[in-house]
């Protein structure tokens, strides 16, 4: 069966141009109008790959990308940020919710079809990969490669109980609990705090580093008593506000942590 692109954009030419191409390669192409119409369309019929605009009337792109990983379907759909904004900030913003790829406009369609391609076979593959190894008794990797938010999410999928180790390339390290798919403890090896969801949030903004996970019996009480999405989305949430200057911001109370680690992957 050929994959199932959606497409939402509010400039009806893009829309048109780019179903076109799409469809004389095989695939199989949805289009929306704006972010709203994309998410019912999203939930109607799961794509497998989603191209969308940011800048988009009554729901972003943004918004957009972040309702959709709300729900466990969709939590790895890979998402190809179709837009005009081309700051740093704005791709790294993208590739932090999960975004697989960022064409910035104006593009040649030739290039966005191989981008599609690429896209998909990598997903796929990861994805398989991910779960293969998984389903053994452990599993170790580059966080340049696989990202700490879909770890987090192919874990909880296959409901997996034990220990996940992160290392930072010449930093700290941390320890993440998870039972039965769910965080429920996180700390750093080196400091009290933050710990717990926070210790999560601080982590996701890690871009390079070493991962091993090993399966193994957890006990004593959650801690967290959040699900993934729920930690996914408030860490997206909190690293948005982090780049915006804030009024009356209270003095923190945890000492100062190291700088995140970057990697080549943002």
């Amino acid at each position: 069966m050929a994959p199932h692109v959606l497409v939402a954009d509010d400039d009806a030419w893009i829309l048109r141009m780019v179903a076109t191409v799409l469809e004389k390669r095989g695939y199989s192409v949805e289009t929306a109008v704006d972010g709203e119409d994309a998410l019912h369309r999203a939930l109607a019929r799961t794509p497998d790959l989603l191209i969308t605009d940011v800048m988009m009337p009554k729901m972003d792109g943004w918004s957009l990308v972040r309702n959709l990983r709300a729900h466990e379907g969709m939590a790895l759909l890979p998402v190809i940020f179709l837009t005009a904004l081309s700051s740093e900030d704005d791709r790294i913003r993208g590739f932090r919710l999960g975004a697989d790829d960022y064409v910035t406009k104006p593009f040649r369609f030739e290039e966005l079809d191989l981008r599609v391609a690429k896209t998909l076979r990598r997903t796929q593959t990861a994805v398989q990969d991910a779960r293969e190894h998984l389903g053994g008794s452990g599993l170790r990797g580059d966080l340049s490669q696989v990202g700490l938010s879909s770890l987090l999410i192919l874990i909880e999928m296959e409901r997996k109980t034990g220990l996940l180790q992160l290392r930072a390339p010449n930093g700290p390290s941390a320890q993440v609990l998870v039972r039965d798919g769910k965080v429920v403890h996180a700390r750093l090896d080196e400091a009290e705090e933050p710990v717990d969801a926070e210790c999560i949030y601080y982590l996701l903004t890690w871009g390079a580093g070493e991962f091993e996970f090993v399966m193994c019996l957890v006990e004593g009480s959650d801690r967290v008593n959040v699900s993934t999405t729920h930690l996914l989305m408030e860490g997206a949430r909190i690293m948005d506000e982090s780049r915006e200057p804030a009024a009356n911001q209270p003095v923190a109370k945890i000492p100062p942590l190291p700088e995140p680690p970057t990697g080549d992957a943002l």
